[in-house]
Order: structure tokens, then C-alpha cells, then sequence
């Protein structure tokens, strides 16, 4: 089906616009003619690059190098935001925008294959459903971390963690600590200290336990069991384990509360090195320039930063573990490889270029690979559609023009409150075809009386229903066509477990 395009946008071939600014700043999308783009994410991108004007006034007030957006590169699921819209990369020299990471920093994909077949797993899914609601919601998570291994993940990563020894976490295999350097795309961000978060690292003494790490958190995070429903690269699914009927994990998350504090600190030194006499921008997007003058307020954001990135990967590894335990307990022992690990949120600054992704994931090729696993294959892409429909891993072309980024998701294609509002004939529907986990259970007679409870667990389960989210084929084929990835394999879920 043929989408009406926005005027404003101006169509160059067949999968990809260009959008026109005052600033003649290139902003291009890649995205085929059936692919939605809604006006109000438009209204946002042309906000966005209104801060090109911000880093001119900065730099003027205060004799700092001048600054500037070099390029903006949108996705292909590129939908409205809270100021900024997700599916954006923006490059810029002499400047980094916080805001342009947002609050949910290094949110991403997971990817891991196991040795289960899915014709094994799909006639003990009600099983395993009670089991996960159990270690996910019902007291059954428990991950113990002494303070040692709290700073270590803070401030070294998944690699500093499981450095550290005296791992007693069930489900963790013996290529763990290998791949969490070799198969994640950003194995540890470095930071001075953790001290933003040294509550959370203290504890009445020994291991401890908290409800904070393995949280998958709210909104469109998940853990989901999927299967290898078809393969389009046969040389790189195999190479990858990716044999049609393999049973793997997904899980999507981030930093939950401590990305929030990250970019709050961001926000907070901002306003306050704010330059006395300089207007504040009217789209309430703070640069920081990369000066002697910045220097400090920086150094204390990056290090919150660094913190919070390194927890978001650490939480998704213990999702991991949470599904491996679940799956062994009701199906016998099992291996589960990391296939790879890659961010959503993220800066990437080399010298005075810095690359912000926000809802948008690495596709490097093979250069960006090199002397990896993947270094013959591209970057591994992991594109999930929306709960219930289909996902795709893709390998990525490094390709310069989308800033070597693909899509993290199909995109919205309803904002979350006119979901909210959406058909409850249609998710009856989808929860007869479906299992779905949430801390609630639907089918419990007790929880099934409380129609206030019900309600409000029916208009939460809708806000991500498959008919708030795109189409994914469309949004895989813009990708595969504009030369950003190439499909390797697609992938059908089993069972979901939401926050």
C-alpha cells in the first residue's frame, strides 16, 4: 500500500526523502513508499535541527570552536518522540547533545541462540508461562551482587563483572565472559568512578539482592522466546546458528532509573554553565561543547554515563540468565550462545566528530568487524517487530549515508494513548493466539473479578499491541533496498514477558 507523503519531505528514488531545512544541513530518511511517516515526527526532526543555530550562538558567546550538525539520518521506523524523534542519527563537530541519547541510555537488543527446537518448546509453553512469571515477578529473580561486582559492572561493564570471580548466577555458560567483549557492540564504556550510584552498590555487607537489576522495565521492553521461521542468507544463518526451528532469546531493555539520573545530571550542569545573556533555545535541546570551558560538567556527565550504559548491557545479560533458568527447568539443560548484543542509545565520539543514535542501532560492515566474529559477515542487526509479529537479524553494509545505522524496531504507527483506546475484540483475539507474561495473571478467576484491575492491565497490554506498531516487512525491505542491511533470517515468537 502506498503511503501519502508529507510535503514537506521530498522523495529521491524508492527508498529514501530528503527533508529540506533552512539550514541546508543533509537530512535524509530511508524509507520505501509503503513505509508511514507521521507529520508530527517530521514537526520534531525540523526542531531538532534548529539546535544547528543554538551551537552558532554557543560558540560565538563563548569563543569556543565552532560547532555544528554535520548530517541527520533518520530510519526507517522513525516516529514521534518526546523532543526528539527515535529513529534519529545526528553527527555533529565540536558538540555533544545529550538529549539526543535521552533518559533510557544504551537501551538495546539482545540476541542469544539455544540448542532447544521449537517443535519441543510449543506444547509446554503454559508451563514454562507460570515458570517465568515466577522468576521475572513473583520473587523468583534472584540476582545476588556484592559491591565489588556492583562498582565493577558500573564502571568496567559485563566484561569488569564477570572478571570479578565468584559468580554463582544459574545458567551462566562458558562462553559468557568471551562474549561479552567479542559479540557486543559496546563491551564497556569507560568511567573515573560510580559514585553518582554508590546506593545502589552498597549493601548491608556480602551479596545482596534488589528488584532493580534484570528488570525489563516498562513500555515496549521485553524478553521474548522466538524461533528461525525462515532463512534469506543461507552462508551467514548458518554461520550464525541460525537453523530454521532453533529455538533463541531476545531481550530489549536499558538502564531504567539510572540512565534517567545520567541524562538528569546532563540537564542540571547545563543550565547552570548556561552562558548569562544567551536566550535558552526555544526547542529546549543543551549542547555541551567540547572545550577546556565544558571540560568538568562533562567529565561528571560522562562518568554517569559510562555508568548507566554499563548497567543497561549487564541488565540484559541477567534477563538472559532469568530465560535460560526458565527454559532449563521446564525443558532439562540447554546451551544458549550470545549471537550479539548492539545499542539503541548511544554517542560515538571520535575526535571532534561525535555520532548520537536515539532508537537506532549500529550496521556497520565489514571494516567495523574487523578481526571479530563477524568481520566477513557485516555487523549483526537485530530488528524486532512488534509483540506477536515477526522479527529479522540482518547483516549490516556499514553504509555511509545512514550514518551506518539501521532501524531497533518496526516504529510506532499509533501513539500510545490512541492505542490505549484501541479494539478489545482484536486483543482478545491476540491473547487466544498468544502467550503473553506480565506480572498479572489474566487467567487467575481472583484477578478476572476485579474489573478496575483488568481494565487497567488490558489498556497497558494494548498500548503495545501488533496494531499500534508498523508493518515490519515494509520497514525490513526499506532496509534491505537502500543498501543500509541485508536480511539473514527471520524470526517467529513463542511467548513474550512484559513489565
Amino acid at each position: 500500500m502506498r503511503i501519502r507523503q508529507d510535503h514537506r519531505l521530498e522523495r529521491l528514488d524508492g527508498h529514501r526523502l530528503r527533508l529540506p531545512n533552512p539550514w541546508d544541513i543533509p537530512a535524509e530518511i530511508c524509507a520505501g513508499p509503503d513505509v508511514p511517516l507521521e507529520p508530527a515526527a517530521v514537526d520534531e526532526a525540523l526542531s531538532l535541527l534548529e539546535t544547528a543555530g543554538t551551537l552558532a550562538a554557543l560558540s560565538e558567546a563563548t569563543g569556543g570552536p565552532p560547532a555544528r550538525i554535520t548530517r541527520l539520518a533518520l530510519t526507517p521506523d522513525f516516529h514521534k518522540g518526546a523532543g526528539i524523534p527515535i529513529g534519529t542519527v545526528i553527527e555533529t563537530e565540536h558538540a555533544l547533545l545529550p538529549q539526543a541519547v535521552g533518559n533510557d541510555v544504551n537501551c538495546g537488543m539482545r540476541l542469544e541462540v539455544t540448542s532447544l527446537r521449537a517443535e519441543r518448546v510449543r506444547p509446554r509453553l503454559r508451563a514454562l508461562e507460570r515458570r517465568l512469571r515466577h522468576l521475572f515477578f513473583e520473587g523468583g529473580r534472584r540476582i545476588a551482587l556484592t559491591p565489588l561486582q556492583r562498582e565493577a559492572l558500573l564502571r568496567d561493564g559485563l566484561p569488569g563483572l564477570l572478571l570479578t570471580g565468584g559468580a554463582p548466577w544459574a545458567g551462566l555458560g562458558p562462553h559468557d565472559a568471551d562474549d561479552s567483549v567479542d559479540r557486543v557492540h559496546a563491551p564497556a564504556h569507560p568511567a573515573g568512578t560510580a559514585d553518582a550510584f554508590a546506593d545502589w552498590i552498597g549493601s548491608a555487607g556480602g551479596a545482596s539482592h534488589d528488584s532493580v537489576i534484570g528488570g525489563i522495565g516498562g513500555g515496549n521492553h521485553f524478553a521474548e522466546l522466538q524461533y528461525v521461521s525462515a532463512v534469506h542468507d543461507a552462508a551467514a544463518a548458518h554461520a550464525w546458528g541460525l537453523v530454521p526451528g532453533t529455538v533463541v532469546v531476545m531481550a530489549h531493555s536499558g538502564s531504567l532509573s539510572l540512565g534517567h539520573q545520567a541524562n538528569g545530571t546532563a540537564l542540571d550542569l547545563l543550565r547552570a554553565g548556561w552562558p548569562a545573556g544567551l536566550p535558552r533555545p526555544r526547542n529546549g535541546i543543551l549542547p555541551f561543547l567540547l572545550d577546556e570551558r565544558t571540560e568538568p560538567a562533562r567529565r561528571r556527565y560522562l562518568d554517569a554515563f559510562g555508568n548507566a550504559a554499563n548497567f543497561a548491557a549487564g541488565n540484559r545479560f541477567f534477563l538472559s540468565l532469568t530465560m535460560r533458568a526458565g527454559l532449563a527447568a521446564e525443558y532439562g539443560e540447554l546451551e544458549s550462545r550470545l549471537l550479539y548484543d548492539a545499542p539503541h542509545n548511544l554517542f560515538w565520539q571520535d575526535g571532534d566528530r561525535v555520532v548520537h543514535r536515539k532508537g537506532a542501532t549500529p550496521a556497520g560492515g565489514h571494516a567495523a568487524m574487523a578481526g571479530g566474529p563477524y568481520a566477513m559477515w557485516g555487523e549483526p542487526v537485530i530488528v524486532p517487530g512488534s509483540m506477536g509479529a515477526a522479527s529479522f537479524v540482518l547483516r549490516g553494509h556499514g553504509d555511509p549515508r545512514s550514518l551506518a545505522s539501521a532501524c531497533h524496531g518496526a516504529g510506532r504507527r499509533v501513539p500510545r494513548g490512541a492505542a490505549a483506546r484501541g479494539s478489545d475484540a482484536e486483543l482478545d483475539a491476540f491473547l487466544r493466539g498468544f502467550h503473553v507474561v506480565t506480572p498479572l495473571d489474566h487467567r487467575d478467576p481472583m484477578v478476572a473479578r476485579r474489573s478496575d484491575v483488568m481494565a487497567a492491565w488490558r489498556r497497558d497490554l494494548k498500548q503495545e499491541a501488533p496494531w499500534a506498531y508498523k508493518d515490519i516487512g515494509p520497514v525490513v525491505a526499506s532496509l534491505a533496498a537502500g543498501g543500509v542491511a541485508a536480511p539473514v533470517a527471520e524470526l517467529r515468537p513463542l511467548l513474550t514477558v512484559k513489565g
